[in-house]
């Protein structure tokens, strides 16, 4: 692994060092004194940027630069929003091998959900900067397939330093097959001295998308399919798309993390969903968590910039669950006192007392053994990501070993008990996304309280054993009247969860499951095929009037799509039979676990919910046995009609989808199903053989 080059900040401007070296392989044809050091370190201060290009509607950008050497990014500066005149005033410490390789500038708009705009580049030439000396450098910006346009100026402070006393020693990283491991590590755990400053959160940002009004038209029939992205930080969430409106109700809610060190602005941006091509963009807007009072929701009417149109949020600030890290030395559950008190707070008496606090969960990260070597040198840097829901924790790093030991102590507050406890193991890498090592998924339910596991590592889909295991120790503590109240309600929506890409074996895999817990569709198909048979001359006969009906549609809009071929290209056409795909994949598989979560619910495949079925089912027998049909008819109707006068802006749900979304399908089974250790990982048989 590459080690962090130290480097004091001056003045408090923003630092970020790496120390990257970069290898001899395939040099320029530069001229380089014979007398080349071993090492030099070069010192950069990105000053700012002059007329830059714009890249938005609004005649603006959102420019941040990178730095490279020889290919490789060493250095990404941070955002200036709306500005082609930007200050960044950042440093960068670089140690480099040789000169041969110029040092690499490019600067790019940044698009919300987008591929970024490219606005220029230039090269620097190492060997002509002159040894100990402070130069400033301006670097005109350059497009090489338009090398006539002005595209401004980049400012740069550099200075060159020899460093003789370094090793000569340059260790290759020979990565075959490197992935970027998926968008939730490209976002959270590039391991950047920000993110490690401040992974424990101060505060809880609820914030209810309720609806838009007048939004901009985005398509040829004058409506829109509008969604909305919110960012906080690295935090971010996508809304459900609304088809062809304008007045879209999303009547949806989610949590943010707040964090002290982090600026309080929420980034909105609402965009058009258009199939087979990039998405329109509506219009941005922002809040201002700093300017709202806590312990309050605050109703928010916000304007859309650079558009047209209206959001409505309710916005409410709170203090913190209780979320800590601590030594394992350290913990809750252990001290008799504490755990008194933690019972006390999710005893049955206290049942109406902060009904979304449904209970306690405690996870000690002891060690893990045998894991996968992801670097030349046959070692990892292994470290761990605890997560529940949207709260995450991490581990501290255990560099250069397979055997990595944490013994640390990781407390969360339970929202909903049918959450998943996921644990992964990454190994570090500084100038780069994290490498997947393995991850294990468990079930609240599922949890035997104060147990030391070895748990069997699985891959990234959790359909299989990888190598190496983890050793933990859970504690859960909870009321089981919260826990079955909170299961009647929408469940909790993770906002990094990676969106769907098409896959051939998911697709037939989700066909097969729908084919098998769905033989309804199947004799509908057989109905529907009699209709062709004539076996019933006046239903076929209805069936030929519809179909030709559909033909002729289908042919007009077949004209206007040979008019629109000339601009339509082949590429979006690809594109939209993708997003057809993965649509009909999705629809199978929600099929397909909706009948399986009905199986499992019946089979005790969750004994939790099962018997809260068979509690309910009694309740409902006993109500209708003292209560005639027609009263309770009234009552619910009555409860209906007056719930948006009651609580407009109330988040409509379904109880009985609200249940079934807490039983887990076949696929979850498996992942969640736990796989048995080798015999020789056992804890008890190490102290065995750590005394003998």
């Amino acid at each position: 692994m590459l080690d962090s080059c130290k480097l004091k900040s001056v003045c408090n401007l923003p630092l970020i060092c790496h120390r990257k070296l970069i290898s001899t392989a395939g040099t320029s044809n530069a001229d380089v004194s014979t007398a080349d050091p071993g090492m030099y370190q070069l010192d950069i201060t990105l000053r700012r940027g002059q007329s830059l290009a714009a890249r938005d509607r609004g005649g603006t950008s959102d420019p941040y630069v990178k730095f490279k050497i020889g290919g490789k990014e060493v250095f990404r500066s941070k955002i200036i929003h709306k500005n082609l005149n930007p200050v960044w005033e950042e440093k960068a410490c670089l140690l480099v091998d040789h000169l041969r390789e110029p040092l690499y500038v490019k600067v790019f708009d940044y698009d919300f959900g987008l591929q970024d705009d490219f606005m220029g580049s230039a090269f620097l030439d190492l060997t002509q900067l002159e040894l100990n000396r402070p130069t400033d450098v301006t670097l005109p910006l350059k497009d090489p397939h338009y090398p006539d346009h002005d595209l401004g100026i980049i400012l740069l402070s550099v200075v060159l330093t020899p460093k003789e006393g370094e090793s000569r020693h340059v260790t290759m990283l020979m990565r075959k097959s490197w992935k970027r491991s998926s968008k939730f590590q490209t976002q959270s755990l590039r391991l950047s001295d920000l993110h490690r400053k401040s992974h424990l959160w101060r505060g809880i940002v609820s914030i209810t998308l309720i609806e838009g009004r007048d939004l901009k038209a985005m398509d040829s029939n004058g409506l829109s399919d509008p969604y909305v992205k919110f960012r906080l930080g690295h935090q971010k969430y996508k809304s459900k798309i609304m088809p062809k409106t304008l007045n879209p109700q999303w009547r949806e809610q989610f949590d943010f993390h707040l964090y002290e060190e982090r600026g309080g602005i929420i980034d909105i941006t609402a965009w058009d969903k258009d199939a087979g091509k990039r998405d329109d963009f509506i219009g941005r807007c922002q809040v201002d968590l700093s300017a709202l009072s806590r312990e309050q929701t605050h109703k928010l009417e916000l304007q859309l910039e650079e558009g047209e149109g209206h959001l409505v949020l309710l916005v409410t600030l709170t203090a913190s669950a209780t979320v800590s890290i601590s030594d394992l030395s350290i913990n809750s559950v252990e001290d008799q006192k504490e755990r008194e008190e933690i019972l006390k707070r999710y005893s049955p008496l206290r049942i109406f007392h902060n009904i979304k606090d449904v209970g306690f969960l405690q996870v000690k990260v002891i060690r893990a053994e045998g894991l996968m070597a992801a670097d030349v040198t046959g070692k990892s840097d292994p470290f761990c990501v605890v997560e529940l829901n949207n709260d995450r924790l991490l581990t501290h790093t255990v560099y250069k070993n397979l055997n990595p030991e944490w013994n640390k102590v990781f407390t969360f507050n339970i929202k909903d008990i049918h959450s998943i406890l996921e644990v992964t193991v990454y190994d570090e890498d500084r100038d780069r996304s994290a490498d997947f090592l393995g991850k294990v998924a468990i079930p609240l339910l599922s949890i035997q309280n104060g147990e030391q596991k070895a748990y069997v590592l699985k891959n990234k889909q959790l359909t299989g054993p990888t190598k190496g295991v983890i050793y933990l120790e859970i504690d859960v503590i909870f009321n089981a009247v919260k826990a079955s109240l909170r299961t009647l309600i929408p469940k909790e929506q993770k906002y990094i969860e990676e969106e769907n890409r098409l896959s051939k074996q998911l697709l037939l895999r989700n066909f097969i499951r729908m084919k098998r817990c769905v033989m309804v569709l199947v004799n509908a198909a057989y109905y529907v095929n009699s209709c062709f048979d004539w076996d019933s001359p006046p239903r076929s006969l209805a069936a030929f009037v519809v179909v030709e009906d559909m033909l002729e549609d289908e042919e007009e809009d077949d004209d206007k799509d040979d008019k629109d071929s000339e601009r339509k290209g082949f590429i979006n056409k690809i594109y939209a039979i993708q997003e057809v795909c993965v649509s009909v994949q999705n629809i199978l598989d929600e099929v397909a676990s909706f009948g399986e979560r009905i199986k499992n619910t019946f089979n005790w495949t969750v004994p939790f919910l099962s018997w809260l079925a068979i509690v309910a089912l009694c309740v409902f027998t006993l109500i209708l046995y003292f209560i005639p049909l027609r009263y309770i008819v009234l009552v619910w109707g009555i409860n209906k009609f007056t719930k948006k006068l009651r609580s407009p802006y109330a988040i409509d749900n379904n109880e009985l989808l609200d249940f079934l979304s807490r039983v887990p399908s076949d696929v979850q089974v498996v992942q969640y199903q736990e796989l048995k250790p080798d015999p020789s990982h056992s804890p008890c048989k190490r102290k065995k053989n750590t005394l003998g």
